[in-house]
């Protein structure tokens, strides 16, 4: 009996470790080009995140290369970059071995990049259906949306700006 107790106090001391996740990140999704399962509350467990629907052949794919370079700088300090790859705009590769080639291998990607969903409309992933309700659907591809660590979002930011940007650099400076 001594032993049940002390295996159920250590359940209760780990569970509250995500009790504060919000319930749009309380999913799992599966990773770009393969199986495994990402939850979105480990994930962020806390931290914020800077979320980004994506594509492969859209004029601004290339910003994955600053968003690596952001993930790079500031993922030591807790932040947690987020690629969702959606085709809501026809411009994501129709096979995902291929849009994943264009993230891992073209740009060097190593931030986690979620299997293409939906980021828009009635059949959004949850994640975007709070995102869009928080602060703006996202109107085209490179969406960036800055999260705090409790969930809320901090600022949206369109396809223009670029991950370098001043203004986003000091947003994720500001939540970190």
């Amino acid at each position: 009996m001594f032993r049940s107790v002390a295996v159920a106090g250590v359940l209760c001391l780990a569970a509250p470790a995500f009790a504060d996740c919000p319930d749009y990140l309380d999913h799992d999704m599966r990773k770009l080009h393969s199986r495994e399962q990402v939850n979105f509350c480990q994930l962020q467990d806390g931290k914020p995140m800077l979320i980004v629907n994506t594509a492969s052949h859209c004029g601004y794919t290339s910003q994955f290369k600053g968003l690596e370079a952001l993930n790079q700088a500031y993922r030591d300090r807790g932040l947690v970059v987020v690629g969702f790859a959606s085709n809501d705009f026809r411009q994501e590769a129709k096979d995902e071995e291929k849009a994943a080639e264009v993230c891992y291998v073209n740009y060097g990607v190593t931030f986690t990049m979620i299997a293409p969903s939906a980021v828009r409309g009635d059949d959004a992933n949850p994640v975007f259906a709070e995102l869009a309700k928080q602060a703006g659907k996202p109107s085209w591809n490179f969406n960036k949306y800055l999260v705090d660590g409790d969930g809320r979002v901090v600022e949206q930011f369109g396809s223009n700006t670029s991950p370098d940007d001043k203004a986003l650099v000091a947003a994720i400076e500001s939540v970190l």
